[in-house]
């Protein structure tokens, strides 16, 4: 029985006929036995138009959005050469797209049941097409492995939380053992889809966006697979962004609560929730380009050989800090409770927190006060101050809240930039603060050099 690979190839990688036939090349060398591919790049946001024009504007312009989309599918089937019985399976999911937009029309209605069914089409187009291109590269390796295209609603189970469904573990696990089972035989080569499911009713649902990742992982943990690969088209995680500072270095490994934290803190080369599957089953996952397969990359595993003060760190714009100040506080027991019950009930998720005795300050993406009642529920408790534009910065490594002198380090290599609010103690991988967003990038730079160029991470 051979290793078991899941393999995730993401937009970019999706992007046009020679994008899927390098991909496939990688799949070959790597031998995947799943592979998950998302939708080719930019669809899922055509998709997402299609579906608001169709029920705001008028007919014709939803028509040019469905046309747009079906000959960009159409070339790539072109330049591949893929077979009638392809074709077909393609012109049914085009007719499909067609009837949902018709129907999201007549009735002036897009619910978000109806916009995961529309934006599923991505992933379901991009399958086909992929499993046309991995079909020819076994053909020209003379692989006796056979590419099988794989509904991942079969297994995909999850509840039905439409826009962000939430994967049924358990159920997840049963299904593949019951469908995909014969996996390791090595016989097949599976080609699915990222980021959708189906619930018991058998409705379509979506795991948001970025949900491919975490779809991959999902089934990488309900197969127990051996690794799992998620190809992108950055050659692995680096020390930060590299558009933000040019002298970003790649990282060779870094432990699943680093990457957790540096996920959870806006990397954009993993999904946040992504490693928490593979961490149940501690199952090592490896971050590679599907451009420059020979390139490093990285590995992301429960236990790693070094563990630097500072690995790497992070830049989260468009923030909001919220404080809520009132002298209830005071010697008072149940009122974080309250406050914290408000942000469920709103599914509004908290980032950084910090405390005194009459007020609470929280970290928040903007797109929280897009939510006009939760700003509103928060006020019958509490005087509430927002303040916008902000950007949290994020240094992630290890002991961090136990090394002497490391504030000052980071505070004097941003002694002129103003700092909004500190978060440490709670992990002992991450120190974050606020900034504003137009500094975020200069304080980036300068905690970059201080830790990783000049090497500083080796301090204390």
């Amino acid at each position: 029985m051979g290793k078991l690979i899941v393999s995730k190839f993401g937009g970019t990688s999706m992007g046009d006929a020679a994008c899927m036939l390098r991909s496939a090349e990688v799949s070959f060398r790597q031998g995947s036995s799943l592979i998950a591919v998302s939708a080719t790049s930019g669809t899922t946001n055509d998709l997402i138009v299609l579906g608001k024009t169709a029920e705001t504007k008028p007919w014709p312009e939803a028509e040019v959005i469905l046309a747009k989309i079906e000959q960009k599918h159409v070339k790539i089937s072109d330049d591949l050469k893929i077979s009638a019985h392809a074709m077909e399976r393609l012109k049914v999911l085009f007719e499909e797209m067609n009837s949902l937009a018709k129907g999201i029309h007549l009735l002036r209605d897009c619910s978000v049941k109806a916009m995961d069914t529309l934006m599923s089409l991505g992933e379901r187009m991009s399958s086909v097409l992929f499993a046309e291109a991995m079909a020819q590269v076994l053909a020209k390796h003379n692989s006796k492995k056979v590419a099988e295209l794989f509904d991942v609603r079969t297994v995909l189970r999850t509840d039905d939380s439409f826009g962000r469904a939430k994967p049924l573990t358990s159920e997840v696990a049963s299904l593949c053992s019951q469908y995909l089972g014969s996996l390791r035989d090595g016989k097949t080569v599976v080609v699915t889809q990222g980021y959708i499911g189906m619930t018991d009713e058998g409705m379509t649902t979506t795991l948001g966006r970025g949900g491919s990742d975490y779809s991959a992982a999902v089934l990488a943990e309900g197969l127990s697979a051996d690794v799992l690969e998620i190809w992108t088209d950055v050659a692995g995680i680096a020390t930060t962004d590299p558009r933000l500072c040019p002298k970003a270095k790649p990282i060779k490994e870094i432990s699943f609560k680093e990457a957790s934290e540096l996920a959870t803190f806006g990397a954009k080369v993993l999904h946040p929730a992504t490693l928490l599957p593979a961490v149940r089953k501690n199952i090592p996952v490896f971050v590679g380009s599907s451009f420059d397969a020979e390139a490093r990359g990285t590995w992301v595993r429960k236990d790693v050989e070094d563990h630097p003060l500072i690995r790497a760190m992070a830049l989260r714009k468009k923030q909001v800090l919220v404080t809520l100040s009132t002298p209830e506080m005071l010697y008072a027991h149940g009122f974080l409770f309250q406050l914290f019950k408000i942000f469920n009930d709103h599914k509004v998720s908290i980032d950084a927190i910090t405390t005194s005795e009459i007020s609470v300050s929280v970290t928040l993406d903007d797109s929280a006060l897009l939510n006009k009642k939760l700003i509103a529920d928060l006020s019958q408790f509490a005087d509430v101050q927002v303040e916008e534009n902000l950007a949290l910065i994020s240094l992630i490594g290890n002991n961090i809240n136990h090394t002497a002198g490391l504030a000052k380090h980071i505070f004097e290599a941003i002694s002129d930039i103003n700092v909004r609010m500190i978060c440490l103690g709670a992990s002992k991988h991450n120190f974050c603060f606020l900034v504003s967003d137009e500094q975020g990038p200069e304080a980036i730079r300068r905690l970059h050099e201080c830790f990783i160029e000049a090497g500083t991470e080796e301090m204390a």
